[in-house]
């Protein structure tokens, strides 16, 4: 057989082994996450006929070992989720967990071990530069798939695997690492021998070829790519940076579409391409779906509220099905008209009671009042509710189109001039805007099989808690979740935070069975006065400053039923705080810690 074809077989080969590598894991963590779901199940059914729950709590010890030491450890000590920040405006982003980080390490040195394996170094140097650069031609060409697969916001193995968009972007941003270092090293080695050899001139003659020309410019979108993604570059100018991200990569798959059309490595990139131009076209059709029905559209309500935040309540044209831990992206095309914007929803409800300034029986009551009206959790909603707290960019204006509309709405001596403000009296005053909503995403975790749930929820964070809380609520007082104990830890910086949530809250406090299963511990981190620090009730507590996160679990461990859910969504370092506190107690007791994050 002639080498040149064997060589091209192999390369084939190498390109199938490295799909086979990545398909294999997919395997490993789909076991590992059925087993999970499945045992929790069993523990759910059992938990209706044992309300003890006692045995539930006794640890599996390898499982516990690997929690403590791999899947739930940072890489390092205990940073994970806290960002690395050279100043305000300049953020390095954070560092992966310590599985992450064995998982891109596989995945790094396989494609080196794939790209440099059965080279003959001792051949003639353009003879290795020959085979080394045919071989990350084809390596980086196979990686496009698999790199499309996990940008994809309806990427078909977040909910088959149960990982999170944020860990397969993770993935994604190192995958596109690899695949920019081996077209690269795939351009080297074809320039170096043609210099030596031919000279400069006739180089970059050569690259006047349309073959030629094609394969240089995908590299060259790849090297801009690479150049404005990190972290500092895209968290500080995000909008841009996708749109170019987006812009580059076509114009890079473009190129390498008229540059590998004689190779088999080809089919590579069309399955690459038609999986992206899949998923976008399905993501228009849903979002035109969700968005235009039954003669409406969907229409956003935006509320100022004390405290620089925005309550937005989305008027569905459609019903969806509504279940704790879902995400969805908003546009709103008076304040951007293609961008695009995650929040956790905070609520559900049918019909319209969440819309204006909602009833006057709602807000005269207050927190602590157990008497108000009980919220059934109904599946199917018209209507769902976010928090957006004020940042910069697209937060920002969002806040102050809400507060100019309820400045034009109230009489002048009831609101502040200031938007800035975080003591403004705002009262609920609605702005519609038209607005287009694309999900629900998310909805990976489910609580329902632990006897005792700790909730820690960091100022807007609490929108992912909420819908956790009305769900474990009724299913108590329905006798369908094993729920027995249920504790919400919110850590806010002023009392008037407590306006962000006070009519769900509210419902919540009036459901069948709150007072068995329920309590609330609200810490103040900056009160201006520490007499407006009082505690409703016995169930409803404040505090002033910041809770001693690790004290916090051992007392519920102390008094824990069953096995025991840790759930966090705050600020990084809320969520590295829980996450040290739960690995220090792996192995004395059946601990399951789960994190919510947005860090792309």
């Amino acid at each position: 057989m002639d080498s040149n074809l064997w060589y091209a077989m192999l390369n084939d080969t190498l390109c199938y082994a490295n799909l086979w590598v990545l398909a294999c894991m997919i395997v490993v963590v789909f076991a590992w996450q059925s087993s999970g779901r499945l045992s929790a199940h069993l523990r759910r059914l059992a938990s209706f006929t044992d309300h003890r729950q006692t045995y539930h709590r006794i640890p599996n010890f390898h499982v516990a070992w690997l929690k403590r030491h791999l899947l739930d450890a940072p890489l390092l000590r205990s940073r994970h989720n806290q960002e690395w920040q050279l100043s305000r405006a300049v953020n390095m982003g954070t560092l992966p967990s310590r599985f992450h980080t064995l998982l891109l390490t596989v995945i790094v040195v396989m494609n080196v071990v794939l790209c440099t394996n059965t080279v003959p170094y001792g051949s003639k140097e353009s003879t290795v530069a020959e085979l080394i650069r045919n071989r990350t031609g084809y390596m980086a060409t196979a990686n496009l798939f698999p790199l499309l697969v996990m940008a994809g916001r309806n990427n078909p193995l977040i909910p088959l695997l149960r990982v999170s968009f944020d860990t397969w972007n993770l993935l994604h941003r190192w995958l596109g690492r690899i695949v920019v270092l081996e077209g690269l090293a795939h351009v080297i080695a074809w320039g170096v021998p043609k210099v030596q050899t031919y000279g400069w001139s006739t180089a970059l003659g050569t690259l006047k070829k349309p073959f030629m020309f094609n394969g240089l410019m995908g590299i060259v979108a790849m090297l801009f790519i690479l150049v404005q993604s990190p972290s500092p570059i895209r968290h500080a100018f995000y909008e841009t940076f996708l749109h170019l991200h987006i812009g580059l990569a076509c114009v890079s798959v473009g190129f390498l579409w008229h540059h590998v059309y004689r190779y088999s490595c080809r089919y590579y990139l069309y399955a690459a391409v038609a999986f992206w131009a899949f998923e976008r076209l399905a993501r228009l059709l849903i979002l035109i779906y969700r968005n235009y029905g039954f003669g409406r559209r969907t229409t956003a309500y935006l509320e100022a509220l004390p405290g620089d935040a925005v309550r937005v309540t989305l008027q569905l044209a459609r019903p969806w099905t509504f279940s704790p831990g879902q995400y969805c992206f908003i546009y709103i095309p008076k304040l951007g008209a293609w961008t695009s914007h995650p929040f956790s929803i905070a609520w559900g409800e049918t019909g319209q009671t969440l819309l204006g300034s909602y009833s006057e029986k709602m807000a005269e009551v207050e927190l602590g009042n157990d008497h108000g009206q009980p919220g059934l959790e109904s599946r199917k909603v018209n209507t769902v509710s976010l928090l957006v707290r004020r940042r910069t960019g697209f937060t920002d204006k969002l806040f102050t189109e809400a507060f100019a509309y309820a400045r034009t709405r109230l009489p002048p001596d009831t609101i502040s001039t200031s938007p800035r403000s975080t003591t403004t009296d705002i009262s609920t005053a609605a702005m519609p805007v038209t607005a287009f909503v694309e999900g629900p995403y998310g909805n990976l975790h489910s609580l329902d099989s632990y006897g005792t749930v700790l909730l820690f929820a960091g100022g807007v964070g609490i929108t992912h808690c909420l819908p956790f809380i009305r769900h474990l609520v009724q299913g108590y007082s329905d006798g369908t979740v094993a729920a027995r104990r249920v504790t919400l830890v919110w850590v806010i910086q002023s009392p008037e935070h407590l306006d962000w949530i006070r009519p769900w809250m509210t419902t919540i406090l009036g459901m069948e069975g709150r007072r068995d299963v329920l309590r609330i511990q609200l810490f103040v981190t900056r009160p201006r006065n520490p007499r407006e620090i009082r505690s409703p009730s016995a169930t409803v507590q404040m505090f002033p400053g910041r809770p001693d996160v690790g004290t916090l679990v051992q007392m519920e461990i102390e008094n824990q039923v069953g096995a025991m859910g840790v759930m966090v969504c705050g600020n990084g370092g809320l969520s590295d705080d829980v996450r040290r506190a739960c690995r220090q107690r792996q192995g004395r007791t059946q601990l399951d810690y789960i994190e919510e994050s947005f860090t792309w």
